[in-house]
């Protein structure tokens, strides 16, 4: 009975307790949750952004700097091959491989320092071919024969995807779904100077690259279309990010696209193309004007809704932005879609994410990175940090390709061309101003070296070293045993290098040579592990001489890094810029007119 009597008073007391007004932080918290969505929707919608900000056609030019020279006759000296600095580069290239290869065959991964390997799932049953296949086109390229034919044995024989572990799809997509695609195109239309022509060879890497798409197709069965971020190629499984709420990121689902379209377009197949466009589908619903073109670096693959969020040009976010331009080059300019989405993208950057530092002669121009922020009235605003990835430094070619990106024939620079728009003009003058100062970040560095992450000076503040920019980096003053922070790394990454490049093919200005080689010779007093015959290792601190070489060489050492350096000396028509397009991993991918298409509209 007095069980029975019990259940009444309780029922009573929580009915009284329902009644009770809500505590203040209650109130307080779901004032934070709606802020934080209106504040986004707001972000969104366009509503946040400054009154300046205008369409990409009338925009006024934003920093109006000197321009490069042009030079534009294929004739000119300046386009000719460097035969001195090439063959150092070469050198240097056949050293890595050559360590990789005593020390390292057939893993996914090289260790310089402990002369051994490693392979991405710990087994040493399961390579993927990282490092080998990343290196494919860089051997077919240089003409490297005998290196080239041990690999592609390897492949035959070996490489195969019963591999019974998680794998990153971005990263599966554009090293080796994309080297073997790459390996395959070259092997069919072989630039001068490279390995003959293959049917056989280029057919081996397409069935290889064909087993391998599908095998990572299950990846791709979202309600929106957006990839989950790893997959077992074993089993068809396939798994969410758990450690960012199961959410996508925007750079690993719009970095996909150049190599499942060649794909789709050589095996003639829809299936590939669609799943290449729903993600890009989902970053047009939610970048259409007058939303300001940039986006989170957070996506949710189940309803495709942005996650509220950091909204930044570096890591997860960084090639979505290049690869919009590159669409619309892989397919002979025939998707204008892109070329819409790559102008309103680039406007929001220019109005949202660039800045300058004063206080050096001339300035720099740098990047921003925007993140919300709840306000003690609990209002969400926009704040920008001055922070900037080297991973960033890709941009400053991505904009001056896309100034130089006519409706049709090669790429021409603006001033070469009457009546193009301000914004191009612009484009081209900030891309210019961000190769500068990305180059600045290794010159005013204490190795020459640039470092993974910088924060350039906010204004009215000036380093007491006179640089435009600092480094977090451990003390070891306080602690010689201290271990230099992942910011102070230098770790052979290619994305300054790659601008450079592109500056160069597009200007023909020495000035691009000049500094890619003063880069290339820090990595070579720096970087070689055993003058070079061990490879090459990244370091622990680019502003320190004492730091210490960190026991990896990675794989884009040998497919971006020493190839941009290879392509910024030799002739300036090896891969034409209206024939080929680079992923970015740099494994070069033919233009073509699709035989069928099936865009977002």
């Amino acid at each position: 009975m007095a069980a029975k009597k019990s259940k009444p008073a309780r029922r009573a007391k929580t009915k009284a307790e329902e009644e009770k007004p809500k505590p203040s932080w209650w109130w307080a918290l779901v004032a934070v949750v709606v802020a934080v969505a209106v504040g986004y929707v707001a972000f969104l919608k366009g509503s946040s952004a400054p009154s300046h900000v205008m369409s990409y056609s009338n925009r006024e030019p934003l920093v109006p700097f000197p321009l490069p020279p042009l030079h534009d006759l294929p004739s000119h000296p300046l386009y000719e091959e460097d035969t001195e600095k090439v063959r150092e580069i070469r050198t240097a290239f056949a050293k890595s491989w050559n360590a990789y290869k005593r020390h390292a065959w057939g893993y996914d991964e090289f260790h310089p320092l402990s002369k051994s390997g490693s392979n991405l799932l710990g087994k040493d049953d399961a390579p993927l071919g990282y490092t080998m296949v990343d290196a494919l086109d860089m051997l077919i390229l240089l003409g490297m024969k005998e290196e080239y034919v041990e690999a592609r044995e390897w492949i035959r024989t070996t490489l195969h995807w019963d591999i019974d572990g998680r794998l990153n799809v971005f990263e599966t997509t554009i090293r080796v779904l994309g080297g073997l695609l790459s390996a395959s195109a070259l092997m069919l239309d072989p630039p001068a100077g490279a390995l003959p022509r293959s049917l056989d060879d280029a057919q081996l890497f397409l069935d290889k690259a064909a087993t391998l798409a599908e095998r990572m197709l299950p990846a791709f069965q979202t309600p929106s279309g957006i990839p989950k971020r790893e997959i077992n190629l074993a089993t068809g499984e396939a798994f969410f990010d758990t450690d960012n709420r199961n959410a996508s990121s925007l750079a690993e689902a719009t970095t996909i696209q150049l190599e499942f379209k060649y794909l789709a377009e050589r095996l003639h197949n829809a299936t590939y193309w669609s799943l290449a466009e729903r993600p890009m589908q989902v970053a047009l619903d939610h970048s259409k004007p007058p939303e300001p073109g940039v986006l989170p670096i957070f996506v949710d693959p189940i309803s495709g809704q942005f996650y509220a969020g950091e909204v930044r040009l570096g890591s997860r976010g960084d090639s979505y932005y290049e690869y919009l331009v590159k669409q619309y080059l892989q397919t002979n300019r025939t998707e204008d879609v892109y070329r819409a989405m790559y102008e309103h993208a680039f406007s929001g950057i220019k109005a949202f994410l660039l800045g300058k530092v004063t206080s050096v002669t001339p300035p720099l121009v740098h990047t921003l990175e925007m993140f919300p922020r709840q306000t003690m009235m609990m209002e969400l605003e926009w704040l920008r940090r001055t922070k900037q990835d080297h991973l960033v430094c890709f941009l400053g070619g991505t904009m001056m390709t896309g100034a130089a990106a006519q409706t049709y024939g090669p790429l021409t620079p603006p001033m070469a061309v009457p009546g193009i728009p301000a914004a191009r003009w612009e484009d081209w003058q900030v891309g210019h101003e961000l190769i500068r100062s990305c180059v600045d970040t290794y010159t005013a560095s204490a190795t020459g070296l640039g470092a993974e992450i910088v924060f350039f000076n906010p204004p009215g503040y000036s380093e007491p070293n006179g640089r435009a920019w600092r480094v977090k980096r451990a003390n070891r003053a306080l602690d010689p045993y201290a271990e230099a922070l992942i910011d102070s790394r230098n770790i052979l990454r290619p994305e300054t290098i790659e601008s450079l490049y592109i500056a160069f093919q597009l200007t023909g200005d020495p000035v691009y040579r000049e500094w890619g080689w003063t880069i290339f010779q820090s990595f070579q007093r720096w970087c070689q592990v055993d003058g070079g015959d061990g490879g090459y290792a990244g370091i622990d601190d680019v502003d320190s001489v004492d730091h210490q070489q960190i026991d990896r060489m990675e794989t884009f050492w040998l497919s971006e890094t020493l190839k941009y350096f290879y392509l910024l000396f030799t002739k300036r028509d090896l891969l034409p810029f209206h024939q080929w397009v680079l992923n970015t991993e740099a494994h070069p991918l033919p233009v073509f007119t699709p035989t069928f298409l099936t865009h977002v509209e």
